[in-house]
């Protein structure tokens, strides 16, 4: 009996050690292989994302820089035309006068003058300046002979020739020279004034030949006083018969004048003058050129030019010995509209000069 109460006890004891344990327990999962595989693509995942989100910040830095970088310069720009615009209200304080200004444009690299070759002294700086001033050639002043070479590079030979026209006849070498002939016949002309003379443009079929070599008579025109001078001396007049060959060169009969009488051909020129500048006139009656001639034939020949520009050389010059005369009347006329018209005489150059015997 005494054996009861002990197992008693002893069970009891039992169950309150096992009421003392939990009722269950959670089970440990365990690892799949697929779920060790996740591990690193979220991992990749969670890094990717990282990267972006780092891109996109700094995507953001620099656009919030470059909005910096715009407003200063945008204030800058704000600041330069409020001192332009201060600059031009002190030299413009007549509110009416509107002045306006370009649009910008990037400014162009200044031309190095630090090495740019100096001009010859006050010289080279007025030859500049008539060089860019549109100065038309004359007789006077700034667009006078003494500055056709530099009015106009075209004209350089005016300047720098060393057979320029007219010269002064001197010392010529007698000879027997062959004969001009003369090949004129009655033909239509035009009268013009063209600004620096009075000049008659002839219809074709005029000749004339030296050394077997024929030139065209082209135009005649005038000049007061005389371009050629005879051992120094100078006439009231001359008129220049241009003549042209087939290659284009030039050979100029000249026929001083002299006062005295009245001339048929010239009286014929002055009847028919234009009233307005570079207005041709042109009649209806044929003029025979050839009584333009002196009667005598002799003549002084020399290479020379042109005498106005632009000067050019290799022209033949046949300057007739015997003069024409022209009458006070006549001459007054032609002094009305050209007082003068004539280039001085240039330098000889040692060039030859053969006169008839």
């Amino acid at each position: 009996m005494r054996r009861y109460p002990a197992l008693l006890i002893s069970l009891i004891l039992a169950l309150s050690a096992q009421a003392s344990e939990p009722t269950h327990s959670t089970p440990i999962k365990q690892a799949s292989a697929k779920d060790e595989a996740s591990v690193p693509e979220k991992t990749e995942r969670k890094s990717s994302s990282s990267k972006e989100k780092e891109a996109r910040d700094k995507e953001a830095k620099e656009a919030l820089a470059a909005d910096e970088i715009a407003k200063r310069i945008a204030d800058r720009l704000a600041v330069i035309r409020k001192e332009k615009d201060d600059a031009s209200a002190r030299s413009n304080p007549n509110p009416r006068i509107i002045v306006r200004r370009p649009s910008y444009t990037p400014v162009s690299k200044r031309a190095d003058t630090s090495k740019a070759k100096p001009e010859a002294g006050a010289n080279g700086a007025a030859e500049a300046a008539l060089m860019h001033a549109n100065i038309h050639w004359s007789y006077q002043g700034e667009g006078g002979p003494q500055n056709w070479g530099k009015i106009d590079p075209a004209n350089a030979k005016c300047d720098t020739g060393n057979r320029q026209s007219p010269i002064d006849i001197r010392d010529g070498i007698h000879v027997d020279l062959d004969p001009i002939v003369f090949d004129y016949s009655p033909s239509r002309f035009s009268v013009v004034d063209n600004g620096h003379t009075i000049q008659v443009n002839v219809g074709a079929g005029n000749y004339i030949s030296i050394l077997g070599h024929n030139y065209e008579l082209v135009q005649f025109h005038f000049h007061k006083p005389s371009e050629e001078r005879v051992n120094g001396k100078s006439f009231e007049m001359v008129v220049h018969l241009v003549h042209k060959d087939a290659d284009g060169k030039l050979a100029v009969i000249a026929v001083l004048i002299q006062r005295g009488k009245a001339h048929n051909i010239i009286q014929q020129v002055w009847n028919n003058l234009p009233l307005e500048k570079n207005d041709p006139v042109q009649p209806l009656t044929p003029m025979d050129i050839s009584q333009l001639l002196p009667t005598k034939k002799d003549y002084y020949t020399y290479m020379g030019s042109l005498t106005t520009p632009p000067c050019s050389e290799g022209v033949l010059w046949m300057v007739m010995k015997q003069p024409i005369e022209i009458s006070p009347e006549q001459l007054a006329i032609f002094s009305r509209l050209y007082p003068m018209n004539a280039r001085p005489v240039q330098k000889s150059s040692g060039r030859l000069i053969k006169e008839s015997n």
